[in-house]
């Protein structure tokens, strides 16, 4: 890093911002397998917060591979790599006051938790939301083929397959995909985010 840089602060207050927008920012963490469900529930949540009028933003792992982070693998290194700058850029809209909803793997605990000491060193919020499903279920629903391909070796360190996924221990909102549907879930994060103030 540059030792030649200096922050330069706005002339916009987190509190100024907060009250003209009415409502506090913060990142909705989806975390869990391909095909748990994360995508899916991201878009049903953004629309649904977008109806209640507060701003919002999603930013979804596959769309962000295709701009960002497009210069980045799958192997270990890169997976870190992606969820830092993430992280990152959930930080920023946050920091707008926005609601920013992240649907990715994010398949290592270090890794969660470097992006939720991020928002916490920034007084932001950051609410890890577990979307789980077990694997037999993910493989059965395959809807991009990445199960079957990977299980033929066709695709190498694929989280769940052939490398890790570490389940959250503590998440702040655990959703079962495989006993509730999209609109059950998306109340559940609402209730949470009003409960805690995020909205009202």
């Amino acid at each position: 890093m540059s030792i030649n840089i200096t922050f330069h602060p706005g002339s916009v207050d987190a509190q100024e911002r907060v009250s003209l927008l009415k409502q506090t920012g913060v990142t909705v963490w989806l975390t869990g397998l391909s095909a748990s469900g994360k995508s899916t529930i991201a878009c049903a949540l953004e629309q649904q917060l977008l109806h209640l009028h507060k701003f919002t933003y999603r930013l979804d792992g596959d769309n962000v591979r295709l701009g960002l982070n497009k210069d980045l693998g799958f192997d270990e290194k890169s997976r870190v790599e992606n969820i830092r700058r993430i992280g990152e850029v959930s930080k920023l809209f946050a920091d707008s006051a926005c609601i920013a909803i992240t649907a990715f793997i994010s398949p290592y605990r270090a890794d969660r938790q470097v992006a939720r000491e991020l928002h916490e060193k920034g007084g932001l919020g950051f609410i890890e939301v577990f979307v789980d499903a077990p694997l037999s279920v993910v493989e059965q629903r395959d809807p991009k083929g990445l199960y079957k391909a990977a299980r033929a070796g066709a695709i190498k360190d694929f989280t769940g397959i052939s490398a890790p996924y570490e389940a959250p221990e503590n998440p702040d909102i655990h959703i079962r995909t495989d006993e509730c549907d999209v609109t059950m879930a998306v109340e559940v994060i609402i209730e949470y985010l009003t409960k805690h103030n995020y909205i009202s």
